[in-house]
């Protein structure tokens, strides 16, 4: 009998300890790695034969590699926009009638406001730790990270680039032309940018897994790299020359093609230096999160904010890359400017090397980070974002009516050759509008990723179905027009 006793005790003894597993499981951990003017073509498994980045092609290879995803803008600060909020930034009218004028204060002309739900905001509240390194760029004052959901925020300001990626970062002989890189303050001189953000990114994850092993963690791991200025480090920069003497290019290093002049090679040392850097020190997070026992519960998205800087206007400037196949660049409206390297590593649900044709853009970060983490999707939010968490598992094919958009209001001819115009893309199709001149261009992306065959007169039909939904587009969130 005592024996009995003692066998139903040890039964219900396990049987609690199952239960007990079972309520507190944890959420996944999940990083957003997020690279600063990065084209699609930068990387690797998208063929770049200069530059080297070992890291994310792994990262590619053990995850899922989107070939059809967008940035919501061609630049920076609208991009972001749409990543932390779900929404297009023209509903913001970002970029607005602000922008570049001298007497409108810097930040008045339409980032995110103080009353706008984020995606840190939302996972806070269904128990994340949240996280911010790097570059911000959406606010002055009232909106920074820790304003917005994030419980620590790291470097995070105004600044959207530095003016040396050597410490001291905004400091010089340009001092007071940027604005600082605050919470980098026990940089050494000559320590880098890239490995300082990451060096900080570690100490808070091994801080926040040491005292809180059952939360999980947001980190939104958002590098100045590989923004210009071009500065690369010594003994990478002399590793990118000396490859670079044992390589020849076909074709001419520059063309014109109304787009400005557009770099033709991949050639620079000094930009592949800044993206080996920026490489590496994916390669030093993921390590982390490995040595942590968190590899299995932790899911892993990179992507950039816009194409790759490979144009320019009639001002003269160093231009960082070439974005061949695709056309042109930051801030245009073609394939250059706005298709991004996108992968996403979510263990137990991605197949390693597998591929997703699934339209993505900037808006549909939210709701899919809601969705893996198992939080409530919340669309009043998040208005323009569609969760990929269902193509992602199989459960769901994309909707091939679906269409995403692009607004460009405020052009820089003078410094990337773009001038001001609208875009859809609906299945196969893209149209640019570029309504203060009265003309569109239409492409098949499924023949022509370059877009180098205007199709618009040869398909009406399509051209002006296009041409209509995107004109009440823009009706729709308020546009604006100039």
């Amino acid at each position: 009998m005592k024996y009995i006793q003692i066998l139903f005790a040890l039964v219900l003894v396990t049987l609690l300890q199952g239960c007990g597993q079972e309520s507190k499981e944890k959420a996944p951990n999940i990083i957003f790695f997020l690279a600063d003017d990065l084209g699609w073509a930068d990387v690797g498994y998208n063929g770049s034969e200069f530059y080297e980045t070992p890291n994310i092609d792994k990262l590619a290879g053990n995850g899922m590699i989107f070939n059809n995803a967008y940035a919501t803008h061609p630049r920076c600060v609208p991009s972001r926009y749409s990543i932390i909020t779900g929404k297009y930034p023209a509903r913001a009218q970002m970029p607005g009638p602000g922008e570049g004028k001298l007497n409108v204060r810097p930040g008045d002309e339409g980032k995110l406001k103080a009353d706008e739900q984020t995606i840190a905001s939302a996972l806070k509240e269904a128990g994340y730790a949240t996280l911010f390194a790097g570059k911000w760029h959406l606010a002055t004052s009232g909106t920074m990270p820790q304003d917005v959901g994030f419980d620590v925020n790291i470097a995070g300001g105004h600044a959207g680039s530095p003016i040396s990626y050597f410490y001291p970062y905004n400091e010089g002989k340009q001092k007071g032309k940027k604005a600082p890189i605050e919470g980098l303050d026990d940089g050494v001189e000559g320590q880098y940018l890239t490995d300082h953000l990451t060096d900080k990114t570690i100490e808070w994850l091994k801080q926040q897994h040491q005292s809180q092993p059952d939360q999980p963690f947001f980190a939104f791991v958002s590098h100045y790299a590989v923004h210009e200025p071009l500065h690369g480090k010594p003994e990478h920069v002399k590793k990118f020359k000396d490859k670079l003497s044992t390589m020849s290019y076909d074709g001419e290093p520059f063309i014109e093609e109304g787009t400005g002049t557009t770099k033709m090679h991949q050639d620079d040392p000094e930009y592949a230096a800044l993206i080996y850097s920026m490489d590496e020190n994916l390669g030093r997070l993921l390590n982390t999160v490995e040595q942590m026992g968190e590899t299995d519960n932790t899911i892993v998205i990179f992507f950039s904010d816009n194409g790759g800087l490979s144009n320019k206007g009639f001002n003269p400037r160093r231009v960082a890359t070439s974005n061949h196949p695709l056309r042109a660049g930051k801030g245009h409206l073609y394939e250059g400017g706005v298709r991004e390297p996108m992968i996403v590593s979510w263990p137990g649900i991605t197949k390693a090397g597998t591929y997703n044709n699934t339209v993505v853009t900037g808006t549909d970060f939210f709701p899919t980070i809601l969705d893996m983490a198992g939080a409530a999707l919340l669309p009043e939010a998040h208005l323009d974002g569609v969760s990929l968490s269902p193509f992602i598992k199989g459960d769901k094919q994309p909707d091939s009516e679906r269409a995403i958009y692009w607004h460009s209001p405020v052009s820089r001819p003078h410094a990337t050759g773009d001038i001001d115009c609208s875009a859809i893309l609906m299945g196969q199709y893209k149209l640019i509008d570029y309504y203060n001149n009265d003309r569109v261009e239409l492409y098949d992306l499924s023949t022509d990723i370059g877009e180098q065959h205007d199709l618009s007169e040869e398909q009406p039909e399509i051209s002006q179905k296009l041409s209509g939904k995107l004109e009440k587009w823009r009706q729709e969130v308020n546009a604006f027009m100039k």
